[in-house]
């Protein structure tokens, strides 16, 4: 499958980490592959992401909460001893992310439990079957 919602996570990451959120279009670009292996014992989960562009400094990386939230990540900022290593490792991040939602909708998927958790807590009181058309 390409994906079930890379952009989701990738919005959300690039919002608390002052990234330019127009930026979600590339960096959602997203394939996930699962596989079985050990015999149908394990699954294998994989993301390839080839386009996630993120930064460390300027723009709204400066902003307090932002970078607070980078700080807190150990990416603020420009690395002195390994120049572009702290922005590889913050798209490894987002990466990280991505591939931990991919799995839990996957599994909500499969168990049934999206669907119903969606109509349990879905906002609308309103029986939208009885509302005329």
């Amino acid at each position: 499958m390409l994906n079930a919602h890379a952009s989701n996570i990738v919005s959300a990451v690039f919002i608390a980490t002052g990234q330019d959120p127009a930026q979600n279009v590339e960096g959602s670009h997203c394939i996930t592959m699962m596989e079985s292996v050990n015999d149908g014992k394990d699954l294998h989960i994989s993301v390839t992401m080839p386009s996630i562009e993120v930064g460390t400094v300027g723009g709204g990386t400066q902003l307090a909460s932002q970078s607070a939230c980078l700080n807190l990540l150990g990416v603020k900022g420009a690395s002195k001893d390994s120049p572009g290593s702290n922005s590889r490792l913050l798209a490894s991040i987002v990466a990280g992310s991505v591939l931990a939602g991919e799995l839990s909708l996957m599994s909500a998927i499969a168990a049934g439990q999206l669907v119903r958790s969606h109509m349990k807590y879905n906002r609308s009181s309103k029986d939208v079957s009885k509302i005329p058309s």
